[in-house]
């Protein structure tokens, strides 16, 4: 299979900001365990974001809240040892930076040094550009992210799309310039206009990697449980499911079942 991309040995962040000046694609994709981002940086994935969505996909929950660091540093731990080309961004979960330049900071290193991540990501703009600085201060790579924050879902109260105001919108362009002042290396944005998107990301040297923002911005993330398929009842615009995996995993586990009931597995090439 052919694919629009170079064969980098390894992404760095430094990668990634060439990648936007050469005007070549950002590919991202969330994982959260050995098996699979060892297959995600097989196939030549950018970055993998071990995202605070396991809180969702591999834990149960109805939000990202719960999630701990501990947890977080956990999972990134055994993404970092399967992959040998892609960038590995660590999401901060909830409540180990907000309103706390130094557990901002702590929370960081001990992502760092204990997953073996490269770089972390920080959701918000201006309430949060004190511990972003104090996290870039340690030589830490910070990727940004606007527009939905889901950390947030309590506070907007909805999971729809952001920035349609014009007074949000405004905002939004003023937290994108400040995070690139600040040293961020690239930035998500989540669920807004892709005309603003694509003028967000115009206005920026830096990187923007979109999800629900149009096509307009310098790359794109899902989450990859859901564009396999594997998790069905999500159905949000801007996802394209690549595989049903819901369906063919369903269909392998009846069979097996099937095959153990009726003693057809395992059968004489099977044993010992």
């Amino acid at each position: 299979m052919s694919a629009a991309k170079n064969d980098y040995k390894k992404i760095t962040t430094h990668t990634v900001f060439e990648m936007k000046a050469r005007g070549e694609k950002i590919a991202m994709l969330t994982a959260y365990d050995y098996t699979m981002a060892k297959i995600v940086d097989h196939a030549g994935i950018d970055i993998i974001l071990v995202g605070d969505s396991a809180s969702n996909v591999m834990a149960g929950n109805s939000t990202t809240l719960p999630i701990t660091l501990d947890q977080m540093i956990y999972h990134a731990s055994s993404v970092v040892k399967a992959t040998t080309r892609c960038l590995v961004v660590v999401d901060l979960p909830f409540g180990t930076y907000q309103g706390n330049s130094r557990k901002a900071l702590s929370s960081a290193i001990r992502i760092m040094k204990e997953s073996g991540g490269h770089s972390v990501k920080m959701e918000g703009g201006s309430e949060i550009a004190e511990s972003i600085s104090r996290v870039l201060s340690a030589g830490i790579p910070v990727m940004g992210h606007l527009g939905l924050t889901p950390q947030s879902i309590y506070k907007f109260g909805t999971y729809t799309v952001r920035a349609k105001e014009e007074e949000e919108a405004n905002k939004l362009m003023e937290d994108a310039k400040l995070l690139e002042k600040l040293g961020c290396f690239s930035l998500v944005l989540e669920k807004v206009p892709a005309k603003l998107a694509k003028e967000v990301a115009e206005s920026l040297s830096i990187p923007v990697i979109g999800i629900g923002a149009g096509d307009g911005v310098d790359g794109q993330v899902l989450v990859m449980h859901d564009m396999l398929g594997m998790t069905h009842e999500f159905s949000p615009r801007f996802l394209r499911r690549y595989l049903n995996l819901y369906e063919d995993m369903t269909n392998a586990f009846m069979q097996y079942i099937d095959d153990v009931k009726t003693q057809d597995f395992p059968n004489e090439s099977e044993q010992y």
